[in-house]
Formats: structure tokens, sequence, C-alpha cells
């Protein structure tokens, strides 16, 4: 009986370790397809971070490429300041002083989106996008800024929209709107929300709040819940156009908080007579924002910021007589912006909905932000979409050597879109640019031509030669050219 209990009992400790042995390697050993996946994200991450590692920004305003790793080889392209390229090998130089200096072999994309290679001195090269700044841009964040690419719920669209007015949304154009949607390849309104003399278009809480006289020409929302709906039935996409720091109604209620005149002492005016809040003023991007939330609440799928700048101050020339009321420490126009852009995000992207900011055409242009602070990476590294204002009307004679580039719809929206995609790859994670087009005639233009369906037709050319497939058409009273 003691045989059979031992024999029992050490027949039972054998079946225990040998299931225990033979399970161990299954829990401990994943699935072949989880391995290949958790080795490709690994070979991911490792390439990003090799890549990372070869990225280099010039820091000259104008750099030599040559031919070879000598001064006295040929050059074969010339780089700007904040030109982004990769090195791909090394070399020392021993220039006439016996100094030995470094070489790197890179590769870049030029302007004309062509691949070349050539010899730098490293010298002239960092890694730090940041110490390139100029004390104008300061506190500027060129870091790379996490994004929601696209919404599970809220699809992105190849956006063909037009501007549509408060009046037209609720008067007996929209009809006629929907119908040229309907017949042609318009697929989206920016419509206004907040407009450019701080009407609502629906009432909302925050105006309530903050501004009530912003509602008071303004529809339920039981009613916009219906025009939303009405224009999804017909496949539109919603853009809510919301004019952000220009708000004549928000400075009636808060008069401390405008832009003031230091010769006057009084708010502001910028030429359309309208009055102007401060940038810097948190209470105003509460404001805002809450109106974005409340858009994005009733349906719209964007919301676009306008006039999301300083006032135009011909190149910060009428700063010096301007009190912008500053009492928030921030460092520069420039990082005012992007900050009051990175708020809204980080405030609005939780209703699933895509950000654009508006800024003038010419910023993708020039290396600075044109004393609005509008600047390029700034801005088209925190939103979705970045709309610059591209209407060949806007831009002085001679611009892109252009002798009234009005009269060149073609030749200037293929400037400005050209310079725009270039100074978009300086971005690590850019918006996709979606450019305002004109669909006007700018009679008040020396030297204009009119614009009709050719015109329009010739700036999305311009666009598309570009690789740009998104446009929005502007004209003040909704009348397009696309409805002949």
């Amino acid at each position: 009986m003691k045989k059979k209990y031992l024999f029992l009992l050490t027949l039972s400790l054998f079946l225990y370790l040998f299931v225990g042995c033979s399970q161990a390697p299954i829990e401990n050993n994943p699935p072949q397809e989880k391995t290949q996946t958790q080795n490709k994200q690994q070979k991911q991450k490792k390439e990003e971070k090799q890549e990372k590692e070869n990225i280099f920004y010039v820091k000259a305003s104008q750099l030599n490429v040559r031919e070879s790793h000598s001064t006295k080889s040929s050059i074969v392209f010339k780089l700007s300041r904040f030109d982004k390229v990769e090195v791909i090998d090394n070399n020392s130089y021993v220039d006439e002083n016996e100094q030995h200096i470094k070489w790197y072999n890179v590769k870049f994309i030029t302007d004309n989106n062509e691949e070349k290679s050539g010899w730098v001195s490293s010298e002239f090269l960092t890694q730090n996008k940041q110490e390139l700044l100029s004390e104008h841009l300061k506190g500027v964040d060129l870091s790379k800024y996490p994004k929601t690419y696209e919404y599970e719920n809220n699809k992105r669209e190849k956006v063909k929209g037009i501007y549509v007015t408060i009046h037209s949304v609720l008067g007996n154009s929209l009809d006629r709107l929907i119908k040229l949607s309907n017949e042609s390849e318009i697929n989206a309104f920016v419509i206004d929300v907040k407009d450019d003399y701080g009407n609502m278009l629906f009432k909302t809480d925050a105006s309530e709040k903050f501004a009530s006289k912003a509602n008071e020409k303004a529809i339920s929302k039981e009613r916009m819940s219906k025009l939303v709906k009405k224009l999804n039935d017909n496949g539109i996409y919603l853009i809510a156009r919301i004019v952000t720091f220009k708000d004549p109604i928000y400075t009636q209620y808060y008069p401390e908080r405008a832009i003031i005149n230091k010769e006057t002492g009084s708010t502001f005016v910028s030429k359309d007579g309208l009055r102007w809040a401060s940038p810097h003023d948190r209470n105003l991007w509460e404001y805002d924002i809450s109106i974005a939330k409340e858009a994005a609440k009733i349906g719209f799928n964007e919301i676009q910021f306008d006039y999301v700048r300083f006032p135009a101050s011909n190149g910060g020339k009428l700063d010096s007589k301007l009190d912008y009321r500053n009492n928030s420490g921030d460092t520069s126009k420039a990082q005012t912006v992007q900050s009051f852009l990175k708020y809204a995000r980080e405030n609005i992207s939780p209703e699933n909905v895509y950000i654009s900011a508006d800024i003038f055409g010419l910023v993708g242009s020039v290396p600075n932000d044109m004393g609005l602070g509008q600047y390029w990476e700034a801005v088209s590294g925190v939103v979705d979409y970045v709309c610059p204002m591209m209407y060949p009307s806007h831009y002085g004679n001679t611009v892109y050597g252009l002798d009234v580039p009005d009269a060149h719809p073609y030749e200037t929206v293929f400037q400005s879109a050209k310079d725009s995609v270039y100074r978009n790859r300086r971005v690590d994670n850019p918006a996709t640019i979606r450019p305002w087009i004109q669909d006007f005639t700018a009679s008040w233009v020396k030297g204009n031509i009119k614009y009709d369906r050719a015109e329009v037709r010739q700036q999305i050319k311009a666009l598309n030669d570009n690789g740009i497939d998104e446009y929005i058409l502007w004209n003040a009273g909704n009348r397009y050219s696309f409805e002949q």
C-alpha cells in the first residue's frame, strides 16, 4: 500500500513538471505575427532616430554647396538659412592655416523639388533649429508637435470650398450655393460663425457670457442644427470661420483689453474702421475657443481661425505707437499667435474636429512674420490646415518680378504656392496647405484684369502644378464664377 502511494505521488509530480515545462514556452513566446510587428516597430524607431541624428539646418544666410570637400572646388548650389539637409558622409579639409575643417556630404531637396547633393563645411550647420530664430521670433516652438491626422467619425476631405456669409446662410442665397455645390466640384462651405463685426451666426453660450450683444441677430441652435443637417444631406463639408482678434463687439465690453493708440489714447481702429482686441488677451482666447467648441458640437467638421494675427503695422513700424496690452508675459508676436493656436488645439481637438488658420499669402515667401505674428513654421507646425490668402490682387507691384500681380493669376499663385511648399518641408509635422484664391475683380488695383472662371482655373492649375489639390474661393458677395 505504501509502495503504491509512493508510485502515485511520483507519477503526479512527474506529470506536473512535464506539463509545466511544456507550457512555459507557450507563455513566454508571443505569436510569430506579434514578434514580426514588434521587430518592425523597433526597426522603424531605429531608422527614425538615425534619420534625426543625420538632419541638420543651415545657419548661414547663404551657404555654398561644393562639388568636393574643399573651398577650391566648384559651387553646385546655394542653400539659405534654415534649409534642411541630411548628412550622408563626412571628411576633413586642411586649409591654408593647416587647420582641419570638417566637411559634410549632404543631400537636400531644392525649391524645384529636385534632390541634390554636395559638400558643405560643418561649421555652418546646426541640429538646433531654435538657435536660428531672430529676436522678433523669440519664444516660437519649432519642435515636432503631436497631431491626430484623421478622426474616425470625421474623415478628411480634399476641400474645394467657397466662403459663405451669415447673410447668405440665412437668406435666399443658401439654396443657390447648395445647387452650385451639387453641380460642380465645390464640396465645402467656409461659413461665418463669428464674423468681422463680432456677430454670431447662432446663439452661443460663450457670447452670452462674454459679449451678449453678439447674439442679438443670431438664430437659435435648433434652427442651426436643421441647417447643418440640410448641408450634410447635400454632402457639404462644414468649416466654421471665426474672426479671432479683430472684434468690435468684444472691445465694447472690455475696452481695457483693446489695442490702444498711444498718441490718441483711444482704441486702435484698422483701415476698415473696426476695433481690435489684444492678441495677448487670454479672456478673448477663452471666448473664441468656447465658440469653436460649440460650433464643433453642433456639427461643423473644422474650425478656421481668421485674423489670427496682430493688425497690419507696416512691417512693425507702427509698433512704437501701439500698446498691445501684453500683460501675459508673451515674448514675441509670433510666439503669441502660436501659443493661441496650441491652446486652441488642446481644447478643441477632443471634439474630433480639425483646426485651420488663415495667413497672409506672402508669409510663405518671406523669412519673418511680416510684423503680424504669422511665421510659417510656427503656424504650420501646430494646425491641421494652413490657408495662405494667395489673392493676386493682394500682392504689391513687382512682387515675384510681376509688374501687376493681379494681372497674372497663374504666375502669382504659382510662385506663392512654390514658396509655401518649400517652407512646409522645413516643418517636422506640417499642416496641409489649402490656399484661399481670388474669385472677384479687384477694380481698385491699377492695371487689374477681370476675374472669371478662366482666371480661377489658372489659379487652381498653379496650385496643382505645385502638388496642392485643395483650395477655397473668396468672393465677399458670395457670387462665384462656377455658377455661370
